[in-house]
């Protein structure tokens, strides 16, 4: 199904139809302030397998992000965090980085990385905020990227479910989307990591 939902004042009855679809296990397409992302609710094993299988990768090997809703989810799924990195992360949240912190055990088993760390998002647009406070809890999130060599990310939603109509439930077209993903830091050791450098600025510590 391709859904559109306005970006900026999402229908709330359509959201609702895409939360009953995370809940009944199903896989979805969606807007975020960097480029479309894949994903389902965290808590949802197969659909997890099936993202994986999307993306032609090992769950445990996958490396996915969770987009949740504002800080104090956040603090649901990772261990403490110290007070000046907790101050970084609100200050440039909702935003587009990634930041790399180590999980707590509220976080599946089978989407933790081997060194028990989780991705976390909280993505400066109102579709993805919104399912996932309608949710109560995260998703799980991966880019779509393009097999074209001079184009890493499809920025078209027409385009992304032409491609991935018979592999997903729902493809919000939520407009174009960008090209460029989340900056990506790694914050589990003493010193922070650039690991991607993306749209966010990097000068921000």
């Amino acid at each position: 199904m391709l859904l559109r939902i306005h970006p900026e004042t999402p229908s709330q009855r359509q959201i609702e139809k895409v939360v009953e679809c995370l809940y009944d296990g199903g896989v979805i397409i969606y807007p975020t302030d960097t480029v479309y992302g894949l994903g389902c609710d965290i808590f949802k094993s197969k659909a997890i397998e099936r993202v994986a299988r999307i993306k032609e990768v090992k769950p445990e090997k996958a490396n996915f992000s969770f987009i949740c809703h504002d800080m104090s989810q956040i603090t649901e799924f990772t261990k403490p965090i110290d007070n000046n990195l907790f101050k970084l992360i609100k200050r440039v949240l909702p935003g587009p980085y990634t930041f790399i912190l180590n999980a707590n055990s509220t976080v599946p088993k089978y989407i933790q990385s081997r060194k028990k760390t989780v991705g976390i998002r909280i993505p400066d647009h109102n579709i993805p905020l919104e399912i996932v406070r309608q949710l109560g809890h995260p998703i799980m999130t991966t880019s779509i990227h393009d097999e074209d060599d001079l184009i890493e990310y499809t920025t078209d939603p027409e385009l992304i479910y032409e491609k991935y109509r018979d592999l997903v439930d729902i493809v919000i077209d939520g407009g174009y989307g960008g090209n460029t993903a989340s900056t990506i830091l790694d914050c589990t050791g003493n010193e922070i990591e650039i690991i991607r450098e993306g749209l966010g600025p990097v000068d921000i510590f």
